[in-house]
């Protein structure tokens, strides 16, 4: 199998300003001077971590969408970060992710983060969406996502990297690395975030701290407080090699269907 290319792009975001946005995206995509299969950005890469759906939300062919298809088609390689969507009368933090020709695939958020009111604004999602690219399987998730081992669970090896796109505050910095770490450990996968950097228009401030984690728990980049763009290659052989000689994976419970004890009566 061959080994898959990724680029990390860890940007500040014009708060509700899509074409900014856009605009910034696209200079530091050209600053890519090798081949990538997959740019990744980060949660609501158009407007930022926003709750005014009802004044950023675009529809599926919009602008928003339309863009990142064009540039998936324009760089001939996948791109995936999420967007605020309008959908039949709802709202949904739904990530696209594009692949050259125009083929969109989608994953809407399923953990609504709560602390910021998102349930109240935006609808979760149900589905995990799985996509294979040169071989690879890859389930995405969305920043809050995280926070929940049994949505994320790999049975049975379902998947071979995670991807997380985020907009997660600097104040809880800690988690987000310690949890992306022990996503990768205990799916023995590799395990991608992506964030922001810089201060949104609810004065919320961002550290980055977006991360590559290989899946014996190595860190294999780590990202700073500052704007980056990160290209590395990750090994399928590694990949392989560990799930051979340490197969914890086989003896993994199934997330869904474990029994539950019976409540005991007096």
């Amino acid at each position: 199998m061959q080994n898959l290319i990724i680029t990390l792009i860890q940007t500040d975001l014009a708060w509700e300003n899509p074409q900014v946005n856009f605009t910034a995206l696209e200079k530091r995509m050209n600053t890519i001077s090798e081949k990538t299969d997959l740019i990744i950005l980060p949660e609501m890469f158009a407007t930022g971590f926003s709750m005014n759906a009802d004044q950023i939300a675009q529809d599926m062919d919009g602008k928003a969408v339309t863009w990142i298809r064009g540039q998936a088609d324009h760089r001939q390689c996948d791109i995936t970060g999420s967007l605020s969507i309008r959908e039949h009368g709802h709202f949904y933090n739904r990530l696209i992710w594009a692949k050259p020709g125009g083929q969109v695939l989608t994953y809407d958020k399923k953990h609504l983060f709560r602390y910021a009111g998102e349930e109240k604004i935006y609808t979760a999602g149900d589905k995990q969406l799985s996509v294979d690219l040169k071989g690879w399987k890859i389930r995405p998730f969305i920043c809050y996502d995280l926070r929940f081992p049994l949505w994320c669970r790999n049975w049975h090896n379902a998947y071979d990297l995670a991807v997380y796109v985020a907009n997660w505050p600097a104040k809880r910095a800690g988690h987000w690395k310690t949890l992306l770490l022990a996503r990768a450990i205990e799916n023995q996968c590799y395990v991608v975030g992506v964030n922001r950097v810089g201060t949104d228009g609810n004065g919320l401030a961002y550290s980055g701290d977006s991360a590559v984690i290989d899946p014996l728990g190595n860190t294999l980049f780590q990202g700073s407080e500052k704007e980056t763009v990160h290209t590395i290659s990750l090994s399928f052989d590694v990949l392989q090699e560990y799930r051979r000689t340490f197969p914890a994976w086989m003896d993994a419970d199934c997330p869904f269907t474990a029994p539950m004890s019976p409540h005991l009566r007096e």
